[in-house]
């Protein structure tokens, strides 16, 4: 199963509320964002489930501004009886929405500098090592398609 497939499913498409607490244009930063780390979760499985509470807020945002405008609609047919303001709800859940995504994004950029610190390290080993070999381009090409040869030369390796 390839990465692109286990993260088919788009959460970002769920259906949108009347009135948005999230912009468009954070949720398409979300969401560009979000495409860039498909790459990525393989490397970070703990990916997958950050999207997938991210998703489930998002559903139960959804169930809470549907009850909201329920609310919203009583109180315009009918009178008040010591209600609290409808509003309030969905500006406390997008607070704890931001408590919740900061640090794991937070934890995600960690992440990644500890990743592409390790790549660069190991590319620079493998630079060294290869430099050592003190072989002009030419003779490094000629010296890879011999290694290429002998292993596309074993029974292991199907011809594409």
């Amino acid at each position: 199963m390839r990465n692109s497939d286990k993260m088919s499913w788009m959460p970002f498409k769920i259906g949108q509320p009347k009135n948005q607490i999230v912009s468009k244009t954070v949720e398409r930063d979300v969401e560009r964002e979000y495409n860039k780390l498909q790459k990525y979760s393989s490397v970070f499985p703990s990916l997958n489930m950050a999207v997938k509470r991210r998703e489930q807020a998002l559903q139960d945002y959804k169930r809470l501004q549907s009850k909201v405008e329920k609310y919203e609609e009583k109180e315009k047919t009918g009178p008040h009886h010591g209600q609290t303001a409808p509003g309030q709800g969905g500006a406390e859940f997008y607070h704890s929405l931001i408590d919740y995504f900061q640090p794991s994004f937070e934890a995600l950029i960690r992440a990644q500098v500890v990743y592409f610190t390790e790549m660069h390290n190991i590319f620079s080993e493998l630079t060294d090592q290869i430099d050592q070999a003190g072989l002009s381009g030419e003779q490094r090409e000629r010296e890879n398609e011999a290694k290429l040869s002998e292993l596309r030369a074993l029974s292991l390796v199907a011809d594409d």
